[in-house]
């Protein structure tokens, strides 16, 4: 596959920002450009506290920030055209005091990397124990030597506690030693990051939104409590210090009996706390402080238990010291891992990227059911800490398979925000609920409504990652404790939104919305929209049916209380089986919407690549008006509905949009990634997943330094299990189609299904499914059926194999070509048009209406109505089932009926892939019924050859992958179906450029040389 868009990411010549190893992120020296950069990619979490990684000593660096999740403030939106409806409010998660400075001074003179001399500086993350370490040698102005060694976490056991450890080590300093001081401060002056005309890019509130109203120092540390200026939300962080010191180059740093470190000196003012050490110290002396912050909020207590909690808090982790807290965080890690870890052999980029973005998002998840993930986690104030549809279609998959309590804490958020959305529903004169497309605390807070509050679809978004998250984990009680709420009263909204349209053939349709491309704005019937809404209401009456049946009284009272009646319910079913999914039949695909093929294309080669990403250099009316898409809708349906598209309609999607898709939406490229690999584009799958999976360590979209890319990270996950292992799991079942990249040598992961573990190991060459843990887990593999039982692992080949063969009817299995011949000739007489042999040869493999049209054509003639010419076309073939009648198996060519018979006895199965819709009688006459497995219906068809279509239905009735099959064909555009299907294809006749073989007639095909064949392209 080509593309015309521009290429993205760094080249895989270009060295990487960051060591490539596969447990570590490490920084290796120091450049002040890079800065925020590190910040966010240092960044540590534990769903509800966030630090960014800035360095201790800079104190003023406009990197830094510490968040609460949920934390935030308001402020009213200023519309310079205001309307009934619009968001009110900015909601802006807050950037609160700042705990993590901590400042040295040697002799005087304090520790600045642009002064003295840096002899190395090292920061490394370690994804196996969650802790941050970071190394440095300075020489100072004045020529003494210190080594500084710091290490950081926050709590994933203690939701409220970060800790820094930082000590100083003396190396080289004169005779009489040299006065030391640590500075440790908790900085109240604290603003988010600046603002900036990106969108993308956090919103400035004005200065003073965080107020501080109690600072308090002791010998210790202090407490300080800061309150928002409109949501009122208060926060208090406590600060307490531990000290060492040792004497001497023997000394054993941390050993019991040490020196007790200084006292320190603490002071409070209007700025914060400041607490200070000091010592003289000497060559080959030691000296350092354990830090430890606690915080309490509004969100957690009433304001005036604040300050005492947060200081118990952080009292209790000083007690225990950082080698508690580094064992408890090291084991919750272990279980992460254990549960969650994706193995890539091959490749170490791909493989650190991969484990960096599983360890963010379990850093920045909430977990306590008031507060979900935002967009961003916890690592930086881009898109102002708001939560978006990106947690329950990118992150949720990942979460229900490997961290069920996560994803329910998640959609307990949700649950606990259905009033808002209620509310927000009654606001836009719908029923229902509808949820807020950007938020922080379930209002709307989207201040521009074309590609915020008009993308509806975040509505069936949630209530399939719900219905998801039941299936995988066999958790219903969810849907009890309010779920099953959110489902009604989400799918009620569909009903408001949509209507019947009489010009639209009665179909429902649901106008002027917007679609996950936000280069696309209101519209009508999105694609994606309609699709999503009908598995919507489709899975809602499902779940209503199976409650009413297994929770009948808890079913009876949620019914009561939302006056839901089984009427409602059935006119869900009708408008789901009654919905408009646009499609264009001369493309073959499923439009984006109503209108979006009759546009422009958006000339991708006249557009610099510096104007990319499009957003940000052209007004939304430029880029609405073509046909170019930020992200594909359609291609994330077949995704997300697979079993909604055939094969056919995915490669024919794929290949129309994916030139368009410019990929300026991080969200875009795993999803192409998966779609790509399930229909065998190998090389853009791989390169779609590179953009992905080392997103924020490349910083391909330059933009890391306002916060990682959650969604993207949660898609790396996405793009290996939905798209190299295949994934899939819309229609109730697990299956499994993996395609593993040749250059891998293994990709292996867990998956939690229900009480049991199943373990995935791949090669490109095999699959082993076993189960670690539980039960036994019902999958599908490429269509088989398979029961994975504890203690026996069940492997599958997974190079090519001969499954079946299919088979073109006319000059393969029989002649009718001439009976088709003669047909069209009579007709051809009775209408005075020209035709003969030569003509005849264009018809091959081609439909009847396409044949009568080639005629038409040739004898310069048109027929514009179109019953006259459906007449015709009937009467053609009206005159070709009298000579069909006359067929007897005596009709079957040379050589047929014993490589039926050969097929049958290998167990290789068999269908028919013919234009004729008179196939089913043509195998009956030539009585091979009872050989053939499946009869492709041309009517069921888009697309006739070239287009593999036909082939492809074939594959998927016989329930066998296209690598297993062969295809038999005698005309070229049969021939290039075949080849286009991904098939080996078998020529009869001559002249067929791009088969893999051609034999003069089938007497000659045999399955050993159809065997060989498949292998022959298996090696290759």
């Amino acid at each position: 596959m080509t593309s015309s868009r521009p290429a993205r990411g760094r080249r895989r010549d270009v060295p990487p920002p960051y060591p490539v190893e596969p447990w570590t992120v490490r920084e290796v020296g120091f450049e002040p450009a890079n800065a925020a950069r590190n910040a966010t990619v240092f960044a540590l979490a534990n769903g509800h506290l966030g630090l960014r990684g800035d360095l201790e000593e800079d104190v003023w660096s406009d990197a830094r920030g510490t968040y609460l999740n949920g934390f935030h403030e308001v402020a009213p939106i200023s519309y310079g055209e205001a309307a009934f409806g619009y968001a009110r409010n900015h909601q802006v998660l807050l950037s609160i005091a700042d705990g993590r400075g901590v400042r040295l001074e040697v002799g005087g003179e304090p520790l600045d990397l642009a002064t003295g001399r840096v002899e190395q500086h090292e920061r490394t993350l370690d994804l196996r124990d969650g802790i941050l370490t970071r190394r440095l040698r300075w020489r100072s102005p004045a020529g003494v030597l210190v080594d500084v060694t710091a290490r950081r976490l926050v709590s994933l056991t203690r939701r409220s506690v970060a800790a820094i450890e930082y000590e100083v080590a003396i190396r080289e300093a004169p005779p009489e030693g040299v006065e030391v001081r640590l500075v440790s401060a908790l900085d109240a002056r604290v603003e988010n990051r600046a603002a900036s005309d990106d969108p993308r890019a956090g919103s400035r509130l004005p200065s003073g939104s965080l107020r501080l109203v109690h600072c308090q120092a002791d010998g210790a540390g202090g407490v300080l409590v800061q309150r928002t200026r409109l949501t009122r939300m208060a926060v208090a962080v406590a600060m307490r210090h531990r000290t060492w010191l040792s004497r001497g180059a023997s000394a054993a740093r941390l050993a019991p009996g040490l020196e007790a470190g200084p006292d320190g000196s603490a002071a409070a003012s209007d700025e914060g706390i400041v607490t200070t050490f000091g010592a003289r110290l000497g060559a080959g002396d030691r000296m350092g402080i354990l830090k430890l912050l606690g915080y309490r909020s509004s969100l957690d207590a009433g304001e005036d238990l604040l300050a005492s909690e947060a200081t118990v808090l952080a009292d209790g982790a000083a007690e225990d010291g950082f080698g508690v807290l580094a064992r408890e965080q090291a084991g919750v890690l272990r279980d992460f891992w254990r549960a969650s870890d994706v193995q890539l052999d091959g490749d170490l980029e791909l493989q650190q990227g991969v484990r960096y973005n599983l360890f963010s998002i379990f850093q920045s998840a909430g977990r306590d059911g008031r507060t979900s993930l935002a967009a961003k986690g916890l690592t930086g104030d881009g898109y102002d800490g708001h939560y978006f549809w990106d947690t329950e279609v990118f992150a949720l998959p990942f979460l229900a398979y490997t961290q069920p309590a996560i994803a329910r804490a998640v959609l307990c958020f949700r649950i606990s925000t259905l009033p808002q959305a209620r509310a927000r529903a009654a606001e836009m004169s719908e029923p229902g609920a509808l949820y807020p497309w950007r938020t922080i605390n379930g209002d709307e807070a989207s201040a521009y409504f074309p590609a915020g509050t008009a993308q509806y679809h975040i509505n069936a978004d949630i209530a399939l990652a719900l219905v998801r998250y039941v299936r995988v984990t066999g958790d219903r009680s969810l849907l009890l404790e309010g779920g099953a709420e959110l489902l009604v009263e989400t799918a009620r909204m569909w009903l408001g939104l949509g209507a019947y349209i009489p010009s639209r053939d009665g179909a429902f349709c649901i106008n002027e919305v917007t679609g996950p491309d936000e280069y696309t704005a209101l519209v009508n019937n999105n694609a994606f929209t309609n699709l999503m809404a009908r598995a919507h209401l489709r899975q809602a009456a499902r779940v209503a049916a199976e409650l009413a049946q297994d929770e009948p009284v808890a079913w009876a009272g949620i019914t009561a209380r939302l006056g839901l009646g089984e009427h409602e319910v059935a006119e869900w079913r009708r408008a789901a089986d009654h919905m408009r999914i646009p499609r264009d039949n001369a493309l073959g695909v499923h439009a984006q919407d109503d209108s979006f093929l009759d546009r422009e294309r958006w000339d991708f080669a006249g557009t610099p690549q510096e104007n990319f990403p499009l957003l940000l250099h052209y007004h939304p009316l430029v880029i609405y008006r073509h046909q170019v898409l930020k992200q594909s809708d359609v291609v994330l349906a077949q995704v997300l509905l697979s079993h909604d598209f055939t094969r056919a309609e995915k490669r024919r999607n794929y290949d129309y949009y994916d030139p368009l898709t410019t990929g300026d939406s991080s969200l875009s490229p795993c999803i192409q990634s998966v779609a790509a690999a399930e229909l065998g584009y190998a090389e853009a799958a791989y390169r779609h997943f590179l953009h992905t999976a080392r997103m924020d360590l490349d910083d391909v979209n330059g933009n890391t330094d306002d916060g990682v890319h959650i969604a993207a990270m949660a898609g790396s996950w996405v793009s290996i299990v939905y798209g190299f292992a295949g994934l899939r799991d819309d229609d109730g079942r697990l299956s499994f189609a993996p395609r593993v990249p040749a250059r891998w040598r293994r990709l292996a992961f867990r998956l939690r299904i229900g009480p049991s573990t199943l373990r995935v190991a791949l090669t490109p060459d095999e699959a082993v499914y076993e189960v670690e843990r539980g039960g036994p887990v019902e999958l599908r593999h490429f269509g088989e059926l398979v029961s994975v039982k504890p203690g026996a692992p069940s492997a599958r080949d997974l190079r090519p194999t001969i499954r079946a063969v299919i088979f073109d009817l006319d000059g393969v299995l029989t002649d009718t070509a001439e009976l088709h011949f003669r047909a069209w000739r009579r007709l051809a007489a009775e209408e005075s048009v020209p035709f003969d042999r030569q003509l005849n040869e264009r018809l091959k493999g081609v439909s009847r209406t396409e044949s009568l049209e080639i005629i038409l054509d040739h004898a310069g003639r048109t027929i514009d109505d179109s019953r006259e010419r459906l007449r015709l076309a009937e009467r053609k073939n009206a005159y070709f089932r009298e000579l069909v009648a006359r067929i007897t198996p005596a009709d079957l060519l040379p050589g047929v009926d014993a490589l039926l018979a050969e097929l049958r006895a290998a167990g290789v199965r068999t269908a028919i892939a013919s234009m004729s819709r008179n196939a089913p009688e043509v195998i009956r006459r030539l009585g091979i019924e009872g050989a053939v497995d499946a009869i492709v219906d041309p009517a069921s068809l888009v697309k006739g050859k070239p287009d593999p279509e036909i082939f492809l239905a074939a594959a998927e009735m016989l329930g066998v992958r296209p690598d297993d099959c062969v295809g038999i064909e005698d005309a070229r555009a049969g021939v290039e179906a075949i080849i286009a299907a991904g098939m080996v294809a078998v020529g009869v006749g001559d002249e067929l450029p791009g088969a893999d073989w051609v034999v003069p007639e089938p007497s000659g095909i045999t399955v050993t040389r159809l065997t060989s064949l498949v292998r022959e392209r298996r090696r290759a």
